[in-house]
């Protein structure tokens, strides 16, 4: 039996049309599983029976498992999610001042190894499925309204969580065709969906010209012997091809490309990196999100100080970057950025890298 959030509105038009269907059902179809959040065919009510018999006889609507939530100190919330075949995966749920912003994942663990992150410390187990990705935000729109809370205030997705999305980029797209179908998915706008990748760079360049959603760029370094001991994928993409590719990304004329930048104490964060930041910038429509590093277990990489992290931003201000240091959520339940890992991975040491 499938689970029918692997289809997509077309995909799932095109079966029905294979079973002697009319194809328009799988609108109807669609606003039962993303609107109405139904858990079984049954309640359909707008369908025959015999197509809702159908349905049940090839198709499951599963929910993810919880297998632990927690809850920061700031709100934010954390879910551990167990799927069939035991891997398990976190997603984050941050409140915002207006609204919620779901941090999702895309792969159980990670192959690009970046030394900063907790992620990565466990290795990749395998791609998600489209549904594994759709689920995360269907079921958290499911629990705000169990909570009372108008599930369309979660109104904003990044692809920051486990993982490298453009790695599994087939079941990306399919994910965010249902997340951004504003007639019959979850109506999420292109324009508060983020899709963050560490530099892959051909699928780059194909996420531009396929979806319409938001690009930011995992940077972290501004010359290309610490940004490939900080991220080995440097060494296959280096700067001048990964920065050459957002160049000429794709996308909207207001549109700019978010460039993640870790601050990390005497390796990353002196006034010579933010000069050279901005020089490699200045050719693109970039925003800048400074991010002071988040501490986890066995790491040796260290926070800048406030004045440190102050100084960078206002180099970069003064150099008309747009640039802003973002505020990290629920660190005390190891939900912050590049924090995020299963009890299936086991931290271990890295050595401290030395800018030169």
């Amino acid at each position: 039996m499938q689970n029918i959030l692997n289809f997509t509105r077309e995909k799932l038009a095109g079966w029905l049309e294979d079973n002697g269907i009319k194809s328009f059902r799988a609108g109807q179809i669609f606003k039962w599983l993303y609107l109405q959040q139904v858990n079984d065919f049954e309640s359909m009510s707008n369908l025959s029976k015999d197509l809702r018999k159908t349905l049940a006889a090839h198709f499951s609507i599963p929910r993810l498992t919880v297998e632990k939530r927690q809850i920061s100190e700031d709100a934010t919330q954390k879910s551990l999610y167990q799927l069939d075949d035991g891997q398990q995966i976190e997603s984050v749920l941050i409140p915002e001042k207006d609204h919620y912003t779901l941090c999702v994942s895309s792969q159980a663990g990670c192959a690009q190894n970046c030394q900063f992150c907790l992620t990565a410390r466990g290795g990749l187990a395998r791609n998600l499925t489209v549904a594994e990705i759709v689920s995360q935000v269907r079921d958290a729109r499911y629990d705000l309204m169990a909570q009372g809370i108008e599930p369309l205030q979660l109104s904003n997705i990044v692809f920051m969580g486990m993982g490298e999305p453009l790695a599994n980029y087939n079941n990306l797209v399919d994910a965010l065709s249902i997340i951004t179908d504003t007639d019959y998915g979850l109506k999420f706008s292109t324009r508060r969906v983020t899709v963050s990748t560490c530099g892959l760079v051909p699928k780059i360049t194909q996420l531009g010209l396929e979806t319409e959603v938001n690009l930011a760029v995992s940077l972290n370094a501004t010359t290309d012997d610490l940004r490939t001991a900080l991220m080995p994928i440097n060494k296959k993409y280096p700067l001048n091809l990964l920065l050459e590719t957002c160049r000429t990304f794709t996308m909207k004329p207001r549109k700019k490309i978010t460039f993640e930048y870790i601050l990390m104490k005497g390796v990353n964060d002196s006034e010579e990196d933010a000069l050279r930041l901005v020089k490699l910038l200045s050719p693109i429509k970039a925003k800048v999100n400074l991010i002071p590093f988040n501490a986890h277990p066995e790491s040796q990489f260290k926070c800048p100080s406030k004045e440190a992290v102050n100084a960078f931003l206002t180099c970069l201000l003064d150099h008309n970057m747009t640039a802003i240091t973002r505020k990290s959520k629920g660190a005390d339940i190891l939900a912050a950025c590049g924090q995020l890992r299963t009890k299936n991975g086991v931290p271990e040491a890295r050595v401290p890298v030395k800018n030169s």
